[in-house]
């Protein structure tokens, strides 16, 4: 058996909870200016009613100049202006919570944007003031101040560092930033940057958020010295580099600012009672320092990454799923599943790539497989199949919009049309996440970039050409269309409450375990598989991603849900 019920988890909302993910800035554009806001999403709300989600994780809505889509914030106590207001905001929260969906919030703690009002003052301000004290400023060295204050690399390429010029026209100081020159590194040393989130937090509940997801968690904690951390192989990229900085990754102090908002978050819980509020840590790394996190007075709950990483293949599917419930067994914790996020290629090219189940080409890379041919037949089939296991495991469910409809990665846009800042600071040589984050489609209409606006506007990235194929007006209209099967599929989700037992084929192909005496079987193999007889027997078809499907044979690239033995 692996995992653990608790009675207490079993009553907390969130432990089991399907989240929708949502990009406002490509989820429905309700003014004609070609950019999502609150108000398209609050017309759509029915949309995401019918599949089932029980709560909106919205990626950053506050102000931003937008330079890296909002995760980087200029002010984190109101709305981006592009989106709407704290009114429009409000009114979302009241209409979806008439429906039973909960809002969640996308917090980015380690970081703010150059344009916000702190980092401002601290241009201006004198080295040593306690304006700069809210950020990472450092003398350079070597002769005047002319290099760097260490050799950190940035995650999305270059130096970690940038030199500022002081009030008085001299080259000065330098700033810290993890990602880019115009998302500099809060200090979290500094009692100003605590008391600031303290105040946020507090801020976003009273207005019924529910909880956060946290931005690139295990960037946060930092050595207070900064000092140069061993210089990393060659041949790895930037990003790669910084998964290996002894100084600024997963370094320990980070668990002193989690473990101080579980503080002020089970304090509000207290003063706020029926409240149940969530934080889920976004931390990509190995299995031991991610469960650091949820030792019980820090996150309440961690993606589970692993699954939508690995290759097509029933093995190491298989240690994916035991190996993220049993590092949080001993916590009492749930997993946080997902297959797509705004960050990673859509599952149905990842798992299109003829090379997908290859296991020699795995590189562990979210953006793996670029150079391989690509068949979106099978990738639909397998998405399809890869859903219906994820949706049968105990634990939380998130989705990303549009996976819903069978989205495809935008592979080939434009390289004039990306916006993405891992495109451009690599010169192109790392392709970027727009290619997931194109505006959905609602109708037929190429007109009106697919219903995605009211009149005839070029959306802020462009959406190809058979993206009306996919919309939804057309696939809720269709019984098979991915659409219907994801409204299907969450509809079944609740017959699957109790520990996961893993149950043996015989087949290397096949991936099978019980819960609640359901069986659920993944065939990832190239052929169908005839399931055993004494496994099967008594037992009939509750859902299946493939027409053809009984209880006796699975055909490939198939999940299928089986009852109870009768």
């Amino acid at each position: 058996m692996t995992g653990a019920s608790t009675e207490e988890s079993s009553k907390l909302w969130w432990t089991d909870a399907v989240v929708y993910q949502l990009y406002p800035r490509s989820f429905a554009d309700s003014n004609g200016d070609g950019r999502g806001d609150l108000e398209g999403i609050r017309k759509h709300l029915d949309h995401l009613h019918a599949i089932g989600v029980n709560a909106i994780w919205l990626t950053p809505c506050f102000p931003s100049p937008q330079r890296d889509h909002g995760y980087d914030v200029a002010d984190y106590f109101d709305i981006e202006p592009t989106y709407g207001s704290l009114d429009d905001f409000d009114r979302l929260v009241a209409d979806a919570a008439q429906r039973s969906i909960r809002l969640l919030l996308d917090v980015v703690p380690n970081h703010c944007s150059s344009e916000h009002a702190w980092f401002q003052a601290a241009l201006k301000a004198a080295p040593g003031s306690p304006e700069r004290a809210r950020y990472w400023f450092r003398d350079g060295k070597g002769p005047d101040g002319a290099e760097p204050p260490n050799n950190w690399r940035a995650i999305f390429g270059g130096p970690a560092w940038t030199r500022v010029t002081e009030a008085d026209g001299t080259p000065g100081q330098w700033y810290l930033h993890a990602f880019t020159p115009w998302q500099p590194d809060f200090n979290w040393y500094c009692q100003d940057v605590v008391d600031y989130f303290d105040r946020m937090l507090r801020f976003w509940f009273d207005r019924g958020v529910e909880g956060f997801r946290v931005d690139a968690v295990p960037v946060l904690g930092k050595h207070p010295d900064l000092p140069d951390t061993p210089p990393a192989p060659p041949g790895l990229t930037d990003a790669q580099a910084w998964g290996r900085n002894i100084y600024g990754h997963f370094y320990e102090t980070g668990h002193d600012v989690w473990k101080h908002w579980r503080t002020v978050i089970d304090d509000y819980e207290r003063a706020h009672p029926g409240r149940h509020l969530v934080t889920i840590s976004e931390s990509y790394g190995k299995p031991e320092a991610v469960l650091a996190f949820l030792r019980g007075d820090e996150f309440h709950q961690s993606f589970a990454f692993d699954l939508m990483l690995i290759t097509w293949l029933a093995a190491p599917m298989r240690k994916a799923i035991s190996d993220s419930i049993d590092m949080l067994g001993p916590v009492g914790g749930t997993p946080a599943w997902t297959l797509n996020n705004h960050d990673t290629q859509r599952i149905v090219t990842r798992l299109g790539r003829l090379n997908s189940n290859d296991p020699a080409a795995f590189t562990g890379n979210n953006l793996v497989y670029v150079d391989a041919p690509i068949d979106l037949e099978l990738g639909r089939r397998r998405a399809r199949a890869a859903i219906t296991l994820a949706a049968a495991l105990p634990g939380a469910l998130y989705l990303f919009q549009g996976e819903e409809l069978g989205l495809e990665e935008y592979l080939d846009m434009p390289d004039a049309a990306r916006e993405d800042p891992l495109f451009i600071r690599t010169n192109g040589k790392e392709l970027g996440r727009d290619g997931c984050r194109v505006p959905l489609p609602w109708t037929s209409d190429a007109t009106t970039s697919f219903g995605f606006s009211p009149v005839a506007v070029e959306p802020w990235l462009p959406q190809p050409q058979n993206w009306g194929d996919f919309s939804v007006e057309k696939e809720a209209a269709d019984p098979q269309s991915m659409l219907s099967w994801y409204r299907i599929l969450m509809a079944h989700r609740p017959l699957l409450s109790g520990d996961l037992v893993w149950v043996e084929t015989g087949n290397p192909d096949c991936l099978a375990f019980e819960r609640d005496g359901v069986l659920v079987v993944l065939n990832v193999g190239a052929d169908a598989a005839a399931l055993p007889a004494a496994l099967v027997a008594g037992r009939t078809v509750i859902l299946a991603t493939q027409p053809d499907t009984t209880s006796q044979r699975l055909p490939s690239d198939t999940c299928v849900w089986l009852s109870t033995v009768h």
